[in-house]
């Protein structure tokens, strides 16, 4: 009678124990990439999206020209911060006992003043929300007695700069 020999089991060779162990690794490094990507791509998505925030969002823009048609000022609206940005983009200032004033244009309507122009820096804000932008067509500025003049007086013709108000495509 034989006697029962338990059968031999197949040996691994120590070199594909070797690859199989590279490979696990290979594998465990790429996950552990990819979930690191994956989290850097999250914090850089927050990260924009909180300097959108607090970026301008330009909605209105006017080039306001001098008589000769030369651009003279630049006025932006960032509604997100109820502000008019004004640019001065030539030489002109204000005499010691003058000031400009800001105007809406809005057809026949009577003009409606939006600030007077108190800075003589390149760039100044002035408060305005986007609802006082609401069917005007023209921006314009007139030179007016020290610190401007009531609304309902108007501005004194003609207009020193004047430009189309442009509503960008949001």
């Amino acid at each position: 009678m034989k006697s029962a020999e338990p059968a031999a089991r197949p040996r691994t060779s120590k070199w594909w124990l070797g690859v199989s162990v590279v490979l696990m690794l290979l594998l465990l490094l790429g996950a552990a990439t990819t979930a690191s990507m994956v989290e850097q791509l999250k914090a850089q998505i927050v990260h924009l999206q909180e300097r959108l925030l607090v970026t301008p969002q330009v909605r209105y823009v006017s080039v306001l020209l001098d008589a000769q048609a030369l651009p003279a000022l630049l006025v932006t609206l960032d509604p997100q911060a109820d502000v008019l940005q004004v640019q001065r983009l030539n030489e002109v200032k204000e005499g010691r006992e003058d000031s400009m004033q800001l105007w809406a244009l809005a057809g026949d309507q009577p003009p409606r003043s939006l600030g007077v122009i108190a800075s003589k820096f390149k760039t100044l804000q002035l408060t305005a929300k986007e609802v006082q932008l609401a069917g005007v067509t023209q921006l314009a500025i007139s030179v007016e007695n020290k610190g401007g003049v009531p609304e309902a007086v108007g501005p004194r013709l003609p207009y020193l700069f004047q430009g189309w108000l442009i509503q960008k495509a949001i």
